[in-house]
């Protein structure tokens, strides 16, 4: 989802505290680039924990600002531009479209609040079965729960590591570097008209 479907950008939500210099960059690595954060992601700890952890290495005057971040990171949602039109066109064919996500377990509440998940066919977040991508298990158990043929898929991350594990696992994969264009040339030299 992020930085495929919507933009996921800590400077940006960040903005919403006014956060500059030391103080942003205290809550960039503390926060976003924390392990936490990916423990979140993979499901075993909750926010509430990760706030636990996370707060005592922050200056008090940060508390707020980190807390706001980790309960709702995804304000302002910010679609890539040109994406939702791309996915319009591609269900208008007749395309199913799928959602992978690393993600924590409040992401559907975030994703219900993209305009691009109204187009979705399934979603499999992370969080939900306790596996993070590139983790060959977590491609395995997304292609068994939408009972999807891997020869069929066609894998879009906009982390080249997560794409390699989608190719391991038989799926034909696109690296996405925020150029529609360039994803839809892709995915027509794919045979994805």
């Amino acid at each position: 989802m992020g930085n495929v479907l919507v933009r996921f950008d800590p400077e940006l939500f960040m903005d919403r505290y006014s956060l500059t210099g030391e103080d942003r960059k205290l809550i960039r690595n503390e926060v976003f680039r924390s392990v936490e954060w990916t423990m979140l992601d993979r499901g075993v700890i909750d926010e509430e924990i990760a706030e636990q952890r996370i707060l005592p290495r922050l200056p008090e005057h940060l508390h707020d600002a980190a807390r706001g971040l980790i309960e709702k990171w995804d304000d302002p949602i910010v679609p890539v531009e040109g994406m939702l039109e791309l996915l319009q066109a591609l269900k208008a064919k007749g395309y199913r479209l799928y959602l992978l996500s690393n993600a924590a377990t409040r992401q559907p509440i975030y994703w219900a609040r993209a305009e691009a998940s109204k187009l979705m066919d399934g979603a499999l977040i992370s969080a939900e079965v306790k596996l993070l991508k590139p983790d060959p298990q977590i491609y395995r158990t997304f292609l068994h729960k939408f009972d999807l043929r891997p020869e069929e898929c066609v894998f879009i991350d906009d982390t080249p590591i997560n794409v390699e594990g989608a190719l391991y696992e038989n799926m034909a994969g696109i690296v996405f570097n925020m150029d529609v264009p360039a994803l839809a040339e892709s995915l027509r030299a794919l045979g994805v008209e």
